[in-house]
């Protein structure tokens, strides 16, 4: 930060103190400014605001989330009687020193109105808890005396902005349902009057308080009354897209309240919380009855649903409702249940909502009632255009964004290409393999190809315990399971007069029996779930066309696609699929062809075992090497929603081997 002008620097390093407090604001939130000069490009030294770019973290905060504008060209600004938000934004984005960087902040007119050096905005949990009641602005007054300004909601903008610059003589704003505004031409003592407003706030607040004692619900869950409430709960939101389900418990006791409606009647603490969380979370009071769960969440859409209808008179020309469903679900004696597309974007929405319905919490036990915005102020943020900019810039959704898959076999091979490319796309995964290094190996591999940190169990899959334990693991950690590619397979050799009983039992177990398991516990999950999914059976060309001395491994694989036939016919009514592949000679990553088996291979073929990957590939119709990445296209097509009407087939990627044609 050495060529960054002083002010800047100093904003850039209040801002990140500022927002490592999730108390003061939470991700995105809030805004900061710093007043200084520049040279230009002709040589002039002009005043600049520095502002908080839209949508800009503060905890991560850098110089270049910052732009810089004309405060000359701002100040010409506060001429105008009135101003559209439309009309707005085109002058402030006419001010910008470099028309290419950030869009600034909504609010940058507030901090340019304001005539101090270093102004903070902050959506504080104390702030927000002394002014969203029935008596806020007398509470302000009692709180912090007549020294502080205050102001009930206004959507920011143009009209808060100019409010805001005849306040210039108080020691600092308090707005209703918005937070914090302090100043200083000292940066440092900038940074000090948030912390002695707010901590003075929080004594006040705490010599209120009154919360009764014993005003909680208590119910235990059991391992399978949890995980059947995820799943439940799962399928019913997954109707309008694939989501993760993740528990934060840390609304454990607020979700025990029985005043809990009246908390939730308060909706978000903060009106930017709902462009994360939606203007309410959604509870449900009778969570073990899975029937009573699904008409909770059923009857949170209709409300959402009957509050569109009831404003979208004032809905911008261009916009129509959103998901109705909510993406925080209070369980009593739980906690906060968040959906998303990764658990980042879960624990996200959780520390919003944690924060939201705690500042409820503490106004309604500091002030006997809590009160939220009226619907159509509510409405007009929710689909305000100029909030709703910060969501639509972020990048589309992967391929399998909200998608969970268990990949056996997952360390090595056809089921390591599978991993990275499902990774790729945007799923997340429980890798499950024998090798625990390979497993911690693979989950860097993932890291490299910039996918989402994956579970991993290392262990025995033709073990019923780990088995379970493995789809178990999806449900608790994501919330559920869409899809599960069966990949875990050793080479079994030897002619069969050869071939010993626990040689072909191991085959038998690994290659046949875990595919077995697995198929049992992701098909019961899946139903309970109630929303579909797709299994997949690596299988092989040997299931069609077996070679001599390869019997053991050839019997296995067909037995796995009579198996995935009848996993087909036995799934459809609850909308499983199950389908199979047939490779054929994949060697990269693989461990298949270890322990002498290329040898083996090689020397039944008549071809030393350094060319048995071009003797395959010569092989084929195609004359085409087969890598473990065509069979990952295939497996992502058949987990897709693209291969929906397909159940029960086999799909060979083999190059072409005639005497293994489905038939």
């Amino acid at each position: 930060m050495s060529n960054i002008p002083t002010p800047l620097k100093e904003l850039v390093e209040r801002s990140k103190f500022l927002g490592a407090n999730q108390d003061f604001v939470v991700y995105g939130g809030g805004n900061t400014s710093a007043k200084g000069e520049i040279t230009d490009h002709f040589n002039r030294t002009k005043n600049v605001l520095w502002v908080k770019g839209s949508g800009a973290d503060m905890m991560n905060a850098e110089a270049v989330d910052y732009p810089a504008l004309y405060m000359d060209e701002l100040i010409q600004i506060l001429k105008f009687e009135k101003l559209s938000d439309e009309e707005m934004t085109d002058l402030v984005s006419r001010a910008l020193v470099d028309p290419a960087s950030r869009r600034p902040s909504i609010e940058t007119l507030l901090h340019a109105f304001l005539p101090f050096k270093h102004i903070d905005h902050v959506h504080a949990d104390a702030i927000c808890a002394l002014t969203n009641h029935k008596n806020g602005e007398k509470a302000v007054k009692e709180a912090l005396g007549d020294k502080f300004a205050y102001v009930d909601w206004i959507r920011p903008g143009f009209e808060l902005s100019k409010q805001a610059s005849f306040l210039k003589d108080a020691e600092g704003i308090i707005l209703a349902h918005h937070g914090l505004i302090v100043w200083s031409d000292n940066s440092d003592e900038c940074k000090q009057k948030n912390l002695d407003v707010i901590n003075k706030v929080e004594k006040y607040l705490s010599s209120l308080s009154k919360r009764p004692e014993s005003v909680f619900q208590h119910t235990d869950y059991s391992d399978d009354e949890y995980k059947n409430l995820l799943l439940q709960l799962r399928g019913r939101l997954n109707k309008k897209g694939k989501k993760l389900l993740s528990l934060d418990t840390r609304l454990k006791e607020i979700s025990s309240r029985k005043d809990i409606d009246e908390i939730l009647s308060a909706g978000v603490s903060s009106a930017d919380h709902m462009l994360r969380i939606k203007p309410w979370s959604a509870v449900l009071n009778e969570s073990k009855d899975g029937e009573k769960s699904i008409k909770a969440i059923d009857n949170f859409a209709t409300k959402y649903e009957n509050y569109f209808e009831s404003n979208k008179n004032l809905l911008p020309a261009g916009y129509s409702m959103n998901d109705s469903d909510p993406r925080v679900v209070l369980v009593p004696d739980l906690g906060a249940i968040t959906t998303g597309h990764s658990l980042s974007e879960c624990k996200m929405y959780a520390d919003i909502s944690f924060h939201t319905h705690k500042t409820a919490a503490m106004a309604k036990d500091s002030f006997g009632n809590v009160e939220g915005l009226p619907d159509s102020e509510i409405f007009g943020f929710d689909y305000w255009p100029m909030e709703l900019y910060k969501l639509a810039s972020k990048p589309a959704p992967k391929k399998f964004a909200g998608n969970i898959f268990i990949v056996t076999g997952a360390a090595s091979g056809i089921g390591l290409g599978i991993t990275l490319e499902l990774a790729k796309l945007g799923a997340s995964l429980v890798l499950a393999d024998l090798d625990e290094n390979a497993l911690n190996a693979a989950a860097e591999k993932i890291k490299e190809v910039k996918g989402l940190k994956p579970e991993i169990i290392a262990g025995d899959q033709s073990d019923e315990k780990v088995v379970n334990k493995t789809v178990d693991l999806a449900i608790k950690t994501f919330g559920g399971l869409d899809g599960v590619v069966l990949s875990a397979g050793i080479a079994v050799t030897d002619q069969l007069k050869d071939l010993s009983v626990d040689k072909w039992n191991k085959g038998l177990a690994v290659n046949l029996t875990s595919a077995f398991l697995m198929t049992k516990a992701a098909m019961n999950a899946m139903k309970i779930q109630n929303s579909g999914g797709s299994l997949v059976y690596i299988a092989s060309k040997n299931a069609f066309a077996p070679g001599a001395g390869f019997g053991g491994y050839s019997v296995s694989k067909a037995g796995m696609l009579q198996l995935m036939r009848i996993a087909a016919l036995e799934g459809g009514a609850n909308q499983i699929r199950a389908n199979a592949i047939n490779p054929d000679a994949i060697f990269d990553n693989s461990k298949l062809w270890e322990g002498g088996i290329r040898e083996e291979r090689a020397k039944a073929h008549g071809v030393k075992p350094e060319e048995l990957e071009d003797f395959y590939a010569q092989r084929n119709i195609l004359k085409s090497h087969v890598t473990s990445k065509d069979v990952a296209n295939t497996t992502s097509f058949l987990l897709s929603d693209e291969s929906a009407r397909t159940t029960g087939s086999v799909i060979a990627v083999d190059g072409g081997v005639a005497a293994a044609f489905p038939r």
